[in-house]
């Protein structure tokens, strides 16, 4: 492979595959490009001579606007190039509709649950009311791990810092998303564990939880406890005897869900691990199943690409209503809505958020979208979503499993050791990150920039997932790392 890249015919700079020195003289649609500087690998390198605030076209669309003149030949990046990112503004419906895909079968092994839906794991989970108890729960599901058996995959407890001292949108929020994991189909047994004197305590969290197997899901008030340690060890036994002789069963891919999330993205992401998950999005979605795409300010400036992709305009106008209430959520706070990429970002050669965004919505393929889901909502389409939450990637991912997914696919550029509430595939964007951190890399996009065949290594990332709901455990698994985190919008008491 050539040591640079022109993803688009429109563009006017190349990725750098490899670190480019000054004085290179590459070859680019038949004309010579001389290196003015230094380029690092995943950075960009100007095609030709741009003037001040003259467009910069990457992916075939504007990523931001020079702030000087610049050579050809010249390194772009934060130092030259700036966001051309403002308010929230009006949209207008221009659909663009793919081609209907061709409907393929396929299979995984799972648990087909009560209520229709599959389970991908048959763990016990323990779910805090409140931060109060956290440590319990942590113990609890330390001491628990002895009495594992059968079909049992694994106990964990999901601490957070929330269930009290919250008001509002902000508490209605956080017991959605306690809900959402209670219901969850991955786990084959739940131990609710309240305090008892919470805002979120345990007779107003069944509101939420709605209709349950009370074999299923038991509950312990800590203060109504005379030891909580015997006696939650004592309902977890239950559980977990009772989930112990559930068996897997083969189950039609149209059940599963699978959420889509990016982390510490590289000037690879957009060219490898993104586009990869896309064409696994598409595949998976010509099976009848479902996928979310969540992140929403990494949506911006990309965001009208998802928005012509919307069924219909009913659904363009909720995406409009996804992205600017975002916006209006920055900026209520004071905060510009361009204040990213992070720093690991922009050292993997990502100049604005505009650039992000293109590279980040690739991860939904080519499909329509079909649903629009506010934080918290469990999905209800089949086919592509968009799911409202931050860029945070806990937060963001601990959305997904809530929102229904029982695996998240997370692509990387950078690593990241951190799970979810589902499993979560870790996919690097460059070979040489899944070398060095092959105890948190789970599949290698960055087999593509060294040759590979892009329908082929779809192919094999979609076994590979089929393969993980059939039971396959990821890295961040086999380390024990289980992860929840809510999002937090409203005051402190």
């Amino acid at each position: 492979m050539a040591d640079w890249v022109k993803i688009h015919e429109a563009d006017n700079v190349a990725v750098a595959i490899v670190q480019i020195e000054q004085g290179t003289v590459l070859c680019v649609d038949s004309e010579t490009v001389t290196a003015v500087d230094r380029v690092p690998a995943g950075h960009k390198i100007a095609l030709k001579e741009l003037a001040e605030n003259a467009p910069v076209i990457k992916y075939g669309c504007v990523i931001g606007y020079t702030t000087r003149r610049v050579a050809r030949g010249e390194w772009i990046h934060t130092h030259n190039i700036r966001t051309g990112l403002g308010e929230a503004k009006e949209y207008r419906y221009e659909p663009v509709m793919p081609a209907k895909p061709v409907r393929r079968e396929a299979f995984f092994s799972g648990y087909l649950r009560p209520d229709g839906r599959a389970g991908v794991r048959n763990e016990i989970w323990i779910i805090p009311t409140v931060g109060c108890v956290n440590n319990v729960a942590t113990a609890l599901a330390r001491k628990a791990e002895a009495f594992v058996t059968g079909s049992v995959d694994a106990v964990a407890a999901f601490p957070h810092p929330y269930g009290c001292s919250q008001m509002g949108e902000d508490q209605e929020a956080a017991r959605t998303i306690l809900a959402d994991l209670i219901n969850h189909p991955n786990a084959g047994g739940v131990l609710v564990l309240g305090l008892g004197c919470e805002n979120s305590n345990i007779e107003v969290l069944k509101r939420y939880i709605g209709d349950y197997d009370a074999d299923r899901v038991k509950f312990l008030n800590c203060q109504d406890s005379d030891d909580e340690m015997m006696d939650g060890l004592c309902l977890l036994r239950e559980l977990i005897d009772r989930a112990a002789v559930m068996e897997r069963t083969e189950i039609s891919a149209d059940r599963l869900i699978v959420g889509l999330k990016c982390g510490g993205s590289d000037g690879f992401s957009g060219i490898t691990a993104n586009p990869l998950v896309g064409r696994f999005s598409d595949m998976l979605i010509s099976c009848g199943a479902t996928t979310i795409l969540t992140e929403v300010p990494e949506m911006f400036g990309a965001e009208t690409l998802l928005m012509n992709r919307c069924e219909n305009e009913a659904l363009f106008e909720k995406t409009v209503d996804l992205i600017n209430d975002f916006k209006h959520y920055f900026t209520d706070h004071n905060m510009v809505i361009y204040e990213n990429p992070s720093p690991g970002n922009k050292k993997g050669g990502i100049s604005t958020l505009e650039d992000k965004s293109l590279g980040c919505t690739q991860k939904s393929g080519c499909a329509p979208v079909k649903g629009i889901l506010v934080y918290g909502e469990r999905v209800k389409e089949r086919g592509l979503n968009l799911l409202s939450a931050p860029g945070n990637d806990l937060v963001a991912a601990t959305a997904l499993a809530a929102a229904g997914a029982q695996l998240v696919l997370f692509t990387t550029g950078r690593g990241t050791p951190f799970a979810c509430p589902a499993p979560t595939v870790k996919i690097s964007s460059n070979s040489a990150l899944a070398q060095k951190k092959n105890g948190w890399i789970d599949f290698n996009a960055g087999a593509l920039v060294d040759g590979a065949d892009m329908e082929e290594t779809a192919k094999a990332l979609f076994e590979f997932v089929l393969e993980t709901a059939s039971g396959r455990k990821v890295k961040s698994e086999e380390a024990g790392f289980h992860d929840m985190a809510i999002f937090k919008r409203g005051v402190t008491l």
